[in-house]
């Protein structure tokens, strides 16, 4: 066992920040002397002498000896892995590195439709052939969740040459499938699982949250740390266990993703947040729990609002209690123009969809928070225009739309392109990522064929408030398609 309140990488940057010395390294900034005060006003001085290089001291990111090497390993006990790596270019660059490290050109990977972008960036890369699962659709709740058990096993049953599975657990809305069960299928065939665990990072923490992946069997893991745990924005964790993936192929493909300038501020924050986790994980995580049980049983009596609960349905095994999602549709609201309106209110969700409002509640949250949260909740069914509609406001989810894969994304990726005018694209294979923000889940992808369905989709969520991303043109007036 090693000492978890130790903070090796925080201990050597105190250490060169004090140091004194006449600095001819990059940034350019000289320890935060040459900072514009604009910035310095706004976010003081002291951070900026945090913000140094890979000096001695500091230890190497890609090749790590000392500090970043003793934070890792103190990481991967906490988290429960056999290695772990930090990552500052977020989440992406860890499932990017995942399937660069388990997939090469032509190798089939199966994984769930609903992926997040960072995925097909992955795919593009690497040039692996996707072998897409719908997961399980809940049209009373508007939710996708999980794949199954069974529908992985059809899968490998078809293409049993696969080099990796790759799953999203839990899902945006806290969803949780049957990782166990999808473990040992894979492992049946002697590949591994990989997992997308970006918002799963607290779940070691408290015996009342879902499994965490590695414990449910995974071989690879990637988690935000900032997402629900204590680290800045865009500092995250790949952990690994097990021989079925090559270590070294982890390490060589972050080495392609991965700055070759880590922010060490960023990776400060992983050591320091590994560090309140596994000294006060289970106290935090209770009063987390505490604070979101309250949100929800006060919620759930506002006439017309319901949430999340628990689902009937395969592709839901688990949730995460600290994910609140909220169904607005009984007040004639979409999610976006319920999001809009308690923004004014000063309330802001993680997300909106169609039907719902996704709130994170996390260490950082207070007893405030949750009375505000209510507060306006209840505000925004008392609106005269709403409580006089009051009709359920129901729309078709991306879920139902028919997806064709024509070539790899990665082939689409590179070919010739054209730019067409939306109504002459149908039939035609898409050449860029289309998808709406947040939660960053594409519809169209590099290598599908565009179907109407799915131009009438985004078109809808667009109308309705939604932001579409990914594609060079965000009005969606033209679409990039492989040029014929």
């Amino acid at each position: 066992m090693l000492n978890q309140n130790q903070t090796p990488l925080i201990d050597a940057l105190k250490t060169s920040i004090s140091r004194p010395h006449a600095p001819f390294y990059t940034p350019g900034h000289k320890r935060g002397a040459g900072i514009s005060s604009v910035l310095t006003d706004l976010l003081g001085k002291e951070v900026f002498r945090a913000d140094l290089t890979e000096l001695a001291e500091l230890d190497n990111l890609f090749t790590p000896e000392n500090a970043i090497l003793a934070a890792q390993e103190l990481a991967a006990e906490a988290f429960g892995a056999e290695k772990t790596w930090f990552l500052v270019n977020g989440s992406t660059c860890g499932i990017e590195a995942a399937i660069l490290a388990t997939c090469g050109i032509g190798d089939k990977i199966i994984l769930p439709r609903n992926v997040h972008s960072s995925v097909i960036s992955g795919l593009i890369l690497s040039g692996a052939i996707p072998i897409f699962i719908q997961p399980e659709y809940d049209e009373d709740l508007d939710i996708a969740h999980s794949i199954t058990p069974e529908a992985v096993k059809t899968a490998l049953e078809i293409h049993p040459d696969s080099k990796a599975v790759l799953t999203v657990y839990p899902t945006y809305y806290g969803v949780c499938g049957d990782l166990s069960a999808i473990a040992l299928l894979t492992h049946q065939y002697n590949i591994p699982l990989l997992v997308d665990e970006a918002h799963g990072a607290h779940f070691a923490f408290h015996p009342q949250l879902p499994t965490p992946a590695l414990a449910a069997g995974a071989d690879l893991t990637v988690q935000s740390i900032h997402k629900t745990l204590g680290a800045m924005t865009q500092a995250s964790m790949l952990h690994i266990q097990g021989n079925r993936i090559d270590i070294d192929k982890v390490s060589k493909a972050l080495q392609l993703v991965q700055s070759t300038s880590p922010s060490f501020v960023l990776l400060a924050s992983l050591d320091a947040a590994r560090q309140q986790m596994a000294m006060n994980g289970e106290k935090l995580m209770s009063q987390t729990l505490q604070l979101a049980a309250l949100a929800k049983n006060q919620i759930s009596q506002i006439p017309g609002l319901s949430t999340l609960l628990y689902a009937s349905s395969p592709g839901f095994v688990d949730l995460d209690q600290t994910r609140l999602t909220v169904n607005v549709s009984k007040l004639g609201l979409t999610g976006f123009a319920a999001e809009e309106i308690l923004n004014e209110m000063g309330v802001t969700p993680e997300f909106s969809s169609l039907q719902n409002l996704t709130f994170i509640i996390s260490l950082g949250n207070t007893q405030l928070d949750i009375n505000a949260l209510v507060q306006e909740l209840k505000n925004l069914t008392r609106i005269p225009q709403l409580t006089s509609q009051y009709k359920i406001c129901k729309y078709r989810n991306d879920a139902k739309v028919s997806h064709s894969m024509c070539i790899s994304p990665r082939e689409a990726f590179f070919a010739n392109s054209e730019t067409l005018p939306l109504e002459k694209t149908p039939a035609r294979i898409c050449a860029e990522i289309v998808c709406p923000y947040p939660p960053g889940i594409p519809v169209l992808m590099p290598g599908e064929i565009i179907t109407k369905s799915a131009l009438e989709y985004l078109q809808q969520i667009q109308a309705l408030g939604g932001f579409i991303s990914g594609c060079a043109d965000t009005s969606l007036r033209t679409l990039k398609v492989v040029k014929a």
